[in-house]
């Protein structure tokens, strides 16, 4: 038996290793591009019925949020709750974009769960979304006074990482 008769059996480990490795990394650790760059411009119209929609002036001159969600997203209704608690404490405004859903499904939703949101832009066709290098929803961007990215979160915010990350964080751009 001659040794490249193995070379299926050694591609087969090789990869196995490769995407075991891969599978141990945490895909909400993921470094954005966007960190102390600012926010993409955005122009986005309003939800159905909503008056205003979003746009990089509303984002100046004070800490923020922008979260991305869709009716369509299984986990953005998972962390809606968290969104309604950290609206309460009215520690920092939360600005929403309403990703790829179909009209007047955001506005539906929202009327239904609640609205944390100070605004909200529709970005039906995904533009936004895409300049902002987003991969699934939902994902949260805290921006700084000067409508900079300061951090990116990945998933869904929990009690956990609003009270050891993002709360620090914007309390800390609160006081600078």
């Amino acid at each position: 038996m001659r040794w490249y008769s193995f070379l299926p059996l050694i591609g087969f480990v090789v990869m196995a290793i490769y995407f075991g490795l891969g599978l141990r990394q945490d895909p909400s650790s993921i470094p954005s591009q966007l960190i102390d760059e600012p926010f993409p411009i955005i122009n986005l119209p309003a939800l159905e019925g909503r008056e205003f929609g979003l746009s990089n002036e509303d984002l100046q001159g004070h800490v923020s949020l922008v979260n991305v969600f869709g009716t369509w997203c299984a986990p953005c209704v998972v962390e809606h709750p968290m969104l309604m608690l950290i609206k309460r404490t009215e520690i920092v405004p939360i600005y929403g974009i309403d990703w790829r859903d179909q009209p007047g499904a955001g506005t539906e939703w929202l009327a239904r769960r609640g609205d944390p949101y100070r605004l909200v832009g529709n970005d039906a066709d995904g533009h936004a979304a895409i300049d902002l290098g987003v991969t699934g929803a939902p994902e949260t961007f805290l921006l700084d006074r000067e409508g900079r990215v300061r951090y990116h979160h990945i998933g869904i915010i929990t009690q956990e990482n609003w009270n050891e990350t993002l709360l620090p964080m914007i309390r800390e751009l609160q006081n600078s």
